[in-house]
């Protein structure tokens, strides 16, 4: 079994050689969604498996990149799926892609400096070869659905205003040129891929025809319409008190064993009992996007010298 940093080639053959080598019995990813998070990933996953020469993986984020105690912090769940582990396991999610040309997967976790290194030189080390798409959204929203993704899912308590500015990973998350910096790095530019969530929404059908010409699949194929996942629902359980317990419980295996071991009626009160519901649309989050503004258009600036384009899409940050 080859365990994380995983599978690393022979020093005596090019990475490049063994990927062309075992490329009939050995299929491997060729493109990878790297993020960002809560900016359409999904749905773009979700839009490139309905081309007939794409394979999508499912899980969408095996997450075998990310170094194994980052994942186990970040993602107890996946962590637990073990696909990090050995190469024959991961291998697995693509062996009914049949004659697809493209064999693609990702995580968002690709893209979370720094709280998840070295991504990029695994993914180079394994296939060097692979193309990498990587969608921004409107920095500003970006954090503050990050904020209530973190709500509904893993127990963030605070309010918007001091979580996103004591919890740096709301903002570094949002830090595009940061996060796409070690991949230029290594991979040449012709092998990444960026657009803009707003893009993607807006010009679907004119976005999806520009990756699947850079994919080099036909591109005037009718692409299905696909309903989008993971947007922010209109009212959220927010923990608190004995609510942050269930927060919890998704963190540790010994916690969840544990509390599911235990009545279902108790488990249902103590949730009711530590939670209120939230509507964020009726939340004011002004202050928050104040405080974030000034960060973020000196971030953009950044982000605009290294892939020479500007972003006036994003009203909420330039307070449009």
């Amino acid at each position: 079994m080859n365990h994380h940093p995983h599978w690393r080639e022979p020093s005596t053959i090019t990475a490049s050689r063994v990927y062309r080598e075992l490329s009939l019995g050995d299929r491997r990813p060729n493109l990878f969604i790297i993020g960002s998070m809560k900016s359409g990933t999904t749905y773009l996953h979700n839009l490139l498996a309905s081309h007939p020469s794409i394979f999508m993986c499912f899980p969408k984020e095996p997450s075998a990149f990310v170094e194994p105690d980052q994942l186990r912090t970040l993602w107890p769940w996946i962590w637990e799926q073990g696909y990090w582990r050995d190469k024959e396991r991961y291998l697995q999610l693509f062996e009914s892609a049949g004659a697809a040309k493209i064999l693609g997967t990702g995580s968002v976790y690709c893209t979370h400096l720094p709280l998840a290194t070295g991504v990029p030189e695994r993914i180079h080390r394994f296939n060097p070869d692979s193309r990498l798409i990587y969608v921004m959204r409107d920095p500003t929203e970006r954090a503050i659905s990050h904020y209530w993704h973190q709500v509904r899912w893993h127990g963030e308590h605070r309010s918007v205003s001091s979580a996103i500015k004591n919890d740096p990973r709301y903002r570094d998350v949002s830090h595009y040129a940061m996060q796409l910096a070690p991949y230029f790095e290594i991979f040449p530019r012709d092998q990444i891929k960026t657009l803009t969530f707003e893009e993607l929404i807006n010009k679907t059908e004119q976005t999806l025809t520009e990756i699947f010409r850079w994919l080099n699949v036909e591109h005037s194929t009718a692409w299905e319409t696909v309903p989008s996942e993971n947007v922010t629902p209109e009212t959220i359980d927010q923990r608190w008190g004995f609510g942050l317990l269930s927060g919890l419980r998704n963190k540790n295996r010994v916690l969840r064993v544990t509390i599911d071991s235990g009545p279902e009626s108790i488990r249902r009160f103590a949730l009711r009992l530590g939670s209120r519901k939230v509507a964020p649309s009726r939340v004011d989050a002004s202050n928050t996007a104040d405080y974030l503004r000034p960060l973020q258009q000196r971030q953009t600036v950044e982000l605009t010298k290294l892939l020479g384009r500007e972003f006036p899409e994003w009203q909420t940050l330039y307070a449009r």
